[in-house]
């Protein structure tokens, strides 16, 4: 009994040093995986598409949806995530948006893969991607060990009037 409980336990612990190295990993090969996000055009889509409102997203070879946003002035690859509530960034991403992070008060709880983590709110002054463009994006800052990319969660996608697949494809609507 004792010896399968230790193997449980020794499998529960590779696991949770394995799962962070696969996210991790699969974050680091996303300019790789997924196609860049185009502006979508009345060939590629539906009359209901102005090309300064809709944005496709081509999904990956994985089946995520990642595309090169503008947050605050600034490019970076993100990952839509429907399961996030906010926006989620890094600590290094943070300050590359000119947030300091110094005077971030980190006290707020953030669920994530690895764990629970502690979190700073933060608002964005500007979030883009092709013709969609929000000003004011509700977001968290994690620290850069429990977050190594970009997460586009529902602060970003709720404010749409709609996004939806269809066709292995992500169609944003502004």
């Amino acid at each position: 009994m004792i010896t399968r409980l230790l193997a449980f336990a020794g499998g529960l612990a590779a696991l949770a040093l394995i799962v962070p190295e696969l996210a991790s990993s699969y974050l680091g090969r996303t300019e790789e995986t997924a196609a860049a996000p185009r502006t979508s055009t009345a060939a590629s889509a539906t009359a209901s598409y102005a090309s300064s409102k809709g944005v496709v997203l081509e999904a990956g070879r994985s089946g995520h949806f990642v595309g090169t946003f503008r947050i605050n002035g600034r490019s970076e690859t993100g990952l839509v995530d429907t399961g996030a509530s906010v926006i989620a960034i890094n600590s290094s991403a943070a300050r590359r948006f000119g947030i300091t992070v110094g005077s971030l008060s980190f006290n707020a709880r953030a669920q994530t893969a690895n764990g629970v983590v502690e979190a700073a709110h933060v608002r964005l002054d500007r979030v883009e991607i092709g013709g969609i463009s929000l000003k004011d994006v509700e977001a968290m800052v994690l620290p850069d060990k429990a977050l190594s990319g970009t997460l586009v969660g529902m602060s970003f996608l709720g404010r749409l009037s709609s996004y939806r697949v269809e066709n292995g494809a992500l169609h944003l609507i502004k």
